[in-house]
């Protein structure tokens, strides 16, 4: 009786997933400074802005989307909305941010708020995985904790491209983890069209999370 109290009281919580085909989605794209490499042709952020658009035209009518720019901080580019030209637009009007790093958990609470509202969640995550503010754990127990299923999509190449200030490489290690703990999936694009691809697989997947508090049948 104690053991199964202490349990309750903690607000023990189980995540498991289910069938769905009604997702929203916020696209989160990363327009740190590394994003200018040059391993892309002219470089990452305007081929992830390119096939982002692409992404908004295949979406079917009737989903809800947002966009959310992130480096050292993060910004929404559009609240949640259905409208095409104004989602497109969001995405073209993104630039090379002035601040210094790159925020992903920030970057995941702020999807996160315009998602707040809406039962299947997914956020698609562009970058080149150059993480040095915040921690991952951070982001990923925020994302668990919200039931957000984060697909990570990485912008980049093993061998790197140069940008003004330095030599930048893909880091897949924390696109990784946040895309599996989540219960998303992690997809590396190292040209337009593998990157096109992994936008297409997306729409494919149907599974969302789901959090079930079992405090009640502790009790």
């Amino acid at each position: 009786i104690i053991l199964l109290m202490v349990l309750a009281v903690s607000g023990l919580t189980f995540h498991i997933s289910k069938e769905s085909n009604s997702f929203s989605f916020v696209i989160a794209i990363d327009n740190s400074q590394s994003m200018q490499a040059d391993d892309f042709s002219p470089d990452r952020l305007t081929v992830s802005k390119k096939v982002a658009k692409d992404f908004v035209d295949i979406i079917p009518s009737g989903v809800d989307m947002g966009v959310v720019s992130f480096s050292g901080s993060s910004y929404i580019e559009q609240d949640m909305s259905q409208d095409r030209s104004d989602i497109k637009s969001a995405i073209e009007n993104i630039e090379l941010s002035g601040f210094g790093g790159t925020d992903l958990y920030e970057a995941i609470i702020t999807s996160a708020n315009l998602l707040k509202n809406k039962e299947d969640k997914a956020i698609i995550l562009l970058s080149d995985g150059q993480i040095n503010v915040g921690t991952i754990e951070e982001a990923i127990d925020y994302s668990v904790s919200n039931d957000i299923i984060v697909h990570a999509v990485a912008i980049g190449t093993k061998e790197g491209g140069k940008t003004d200030y330095a030599f930048s490489k893909l880091d897949e290690d924390s696109l990784k983890s946040v895309s599996y703990m989540t219960g998303g999936n992690y997809f590396t694009a190292e040209n337009e069209e593998t990157l096109a691809e992994s936008f297409r697989e997306i729409l494919k997947l149907t599974k969302k999370k789901v959090s079930i508090e079992i405090s009640n049948y502790l009790i």
